[in-house]
């Protein structure tokens, strides 16, 4: 279901799915075109970040930034973006440089124009995406404006359940993160997008109707030049 800017590389398996997207970096690695690039976190990306683990890939010339964030975590905390990274990349792939949105900071809106003028000093080659169920990217959720930036953002109920799982019984999940915004992310010169599994349809489905509507937010890809998605869905 290619359209004239998506190429759809349709995989049997979630670990089919991190082998295209290993075997797309080393692409660009080697072609001397990547410099800088975008990760995502959640449970999409570990096969992903597992394969990269796994191989001989050498990030050390690269510098890396980060979706999102949550706020009111310190980035030692299990559930922390900046943990997950740590536990499932940085630690046995070192990279050039490595930024991630910082949750703690004092003034939440200075912490984001600091985030977004790092991210206009190098720029992203690409950029890694998965899809919410509700089709947000990043936090970027329902009815966000497609010119945003790196901003604080409430996350929306179905978010919430969804991520909610992934803390310990008892504890509070935050309901306030830091996200590259919509602008942002369509700054990439690529973006590589993975989406597996029934929960992922719908969304995938409105991308691949070919109207843009900020109630889906993943259908602002349909603006961008270069997109990939990966996806075991066959639509």
């Amino acid at each position: 279901m290619d359209m004239e800017n998506i190429q759809t590389i349709v995989v049997d398996s979630k670990e089919q799915g991190a082998e295209k997207i290993c075997g797309l970096v080393r692409e660009e690695l080697e072609a001397g075109r990547l410099h800088v690039l975008g990760l995502a976190t959640g449970s999409t990306m570990e096969p992903v970040y597992e394969k990269m683990r796994a191989s001989d890939l050498d990030f050390t010339n690269v510098t890396a930034f980060n979706l999102d964030e949550y706020v009111g975590i310190p980035a030692t905390h299990e559930n922390s973006y900046a943990y997950y990274m740590n536990h499932h990349l940085f630690s046995e792939k070192p990279f050039k440089q490595t930024y991630i949105e910082n949750g703690m900071a004092d003034d939440l809106d200075a912490e984001c124009v600091r985030y977004e003028t790092l991210l206009k000093e190098n720029p992203l080659d690409i950029q890694f995406l998965g899809i919410g169920e509700n089709g947000h990217i990043a936090f970027n959720e329902p009815g966000t404006s497609p010119d945003s930036v790196t901003h604080v953002v409430e996350l929306t109920e179905s978010t919430i359940a969804v991520n909610s799982q992934y803390f310990k019984e008892g504890e509070t999940m935050p309901v306030t993160a830091l996200t590259m915004g919509i602008s942002s992310i369509m700054q990439a010169k690529k973006l590589i997008v993975a989406a597996f599994g029934e929960k992922k349809r719908a969304a995938l489905e409105k991308l691949f109707a070919g109207e843009v509507s900020a109630e889906w937010p993943v259908t602002f890809l349909l603006n961008h030049p270069d997109v990939v998605v990966i996806t075991d869905l066959k639509l």
